[in-house]
């Protein structure tokens, strides 16, 4: 899922930042850059940047900023820093994504690491001991941004989400106009969607022509993992260690597939083995996909007129609407020199004020800003995976970097229940029992109680 998601909204970054210039093949070379506006009054809210400050004394130092990819987007943001200080040159170091998680940690352990770096949240444990924190205040940053207190360990800030990216309905709008439904239709509650999806589904005989609702494929990231806070259930227990899926919750959740598949017969395991591809296709009706879809569709599949609305609710007002994941703001390696780690920090400090960037950045990857002042831009909510979120941004809850167990674990009980006959009861007990066992020798931890709204 994580890498999917990266792999699609990277992808779609290189085209949106690809007038900027054209990068090596490697993406180790500098791309050519575009005229780029020094700005000459401070930047930001409550963290500012101020660009009349030297670094570095004004000497002369270069450092390394390593990325998994995206080589034009990076390069704007560096760009922009070294007109505002040309005595700084920054190294952009690509490192294909299977590679850079093992590259990387090797590289900060010893004495030649890059000063500053991508990172995603799934690979925390293997980062964390190696990072320097923020210079920046978790009070100030969580003036400017949603969701920081998830990331405060022991007072202190290493990285935050910039961009926010959860599961939204995506709908054709053609099959929709067809059906004769409306604005007015966007269901609130699965009991009006079971209704739209319905009315979406058409068959010849026994034989799907088109279904209503597809979830094949990503049923476990996309329902099980997720609509379980809409009915108050966390993934795991007050330790915070501890998974729970065997519950009411998560059998209401899975009892909610069964029903769509074989009570309402808007879709099927047998039709469109994966969701995102059949409606790509024009197979289906409508999937819920995580923002990156909105990239893969304008890439992929071009000829698909899409609309986008918030996942349904079971009841009005819910705990909470749907877990979320974010996109990550930089690393500091705190084993490099004191004077690179110094333009490390004012590298993050830029991006964090810089509310140009962080609109570039978030727009590239479709992802809601985390910046509280771009809630209500409008090239933000031009986006419709962005826009749906606009409403109840705060209602969407980050359990932590989970481990893979959970997804792969729900995956398997899922296809129990569909493809092997087992009863829900027996196919989340068994993989309660395997997530238990696989995080026996884990350090995870849930932040779900950190959630503003946490009972």
């Amino acid at each position: 899922m994580k890498k999917c998601w990266i792999a699609a909204g990277l992808a779609a970054a290189m085209m949106v930042t690809s007038l900027t210039g054209c990068g090596s093949s490697d993406g180790k070379k500098a791309v050519e850059s575009a005229a780029v506006n020094v700005p000459t009054e401070p930047l930001g809210d409550t963290v500012k940047y101020d660009p009349s400050q030297p670094i570095n004394d004004g000497k002369d130092i270069s450092v390394e900023f390593w990325e998994w990819g995206s080589d034009n987007l990076f390069q704007e943001l560096i760009d922009g820093y070294t007109a505002i200080h040309p005595n700084v040159s920054i190294k952009l170091v690509n490192n294909p994504w299977d590679d850079y998680w093992t590259k990387l940690p090797l590289s900060l352990g010893g004495a030649n690491g890059p000063a500053i770096f991508n990172v995603h949240n799934s690979q925390h444990e293997n980062l964390i001991n190696y990072m320097a924190p923020y210079e920046v205040s978790s009070d100030d940053l969580d003036a400017d941004f949603n969701g920081v207190s998830a990331h405060v360990i022991d007072g202190k800030v290493y990285y935050i989400d910039y961009g926010i990216m959860t599961g939204s309905v995506y709908y054709n709008k053609d099959m929709w106009e067809a059906a004769g439904l409306t604005d007015a239709d966007y269901p609130k509650t699965w009991d009006e969607m079971r209704e739209v999806a319905r009315k979406l589904t058409i068959k010849e005989g026994n034989s799907f022509v088109q279904a209503g609702l597809n979830f094949n494929g990503t049923f476990h990231q996309n329902y099980l993992l997720g609509l379980n806070y809409q009915l108050g259930q966390d993934l795991f227990e007050d330790d915070k260690k501890t998974a729970t899926v065997n519950n009411d919750a998560m059998k209401a959740v899975m009892q909610l597939l069964v029903d769509l598949y074989e009570v309402d017969g808007v879709g099927s395991k047998d039709f469109g083995a994966e969701g995102a591809d059949s409606f790509g296709q024009g197979q289906s009706a409508m999937t819920i996909q995580w923002g990156h879809f909105n990239n893969t569709l304008k890439t992929n599949f071009p000829d698909i007129n899409f609309g986008v609305f918030e996942i349904p609710v079971f009841e009005e007002n819910p705990y909470a609407y749907n877990r979320y994941n974010g996109e990550s703001t930089f690393g500091i390696n705190k084993n490099a020199p004191a004077d690179q780690q110094a333009v490390a920090q004012d590298i993050v400090k830029y991006f964090l004020a810089n509310n140009d960037i962080q609109k570039k950045f978030n727009i590239a990857m479709s992802t809601f800003p985390a910046k509280k002042s771009l809630a209500e831009d409008a090239e933000i909510l031009a986006n419709p995976s962005m826009a749906v979120l606009a409403d109840h941004i705060d209602r969407y809850i980050w359990p932590g970097p989970m481990p893979a167990t959970m997804e792969t674990s729900l995956k398997t009980a899922g296809e129990n229940v569909f493809f092997n006959g087992m009863s829900i009861d027996d196919a989340l007990a068994e993989a309660e029992e395997t997530i238990h066992n696989d995080m026996k020798n884990s350090s995870f931890e849930s932040v779900e109680s950190l959630y503003k709204y946490a009972e």
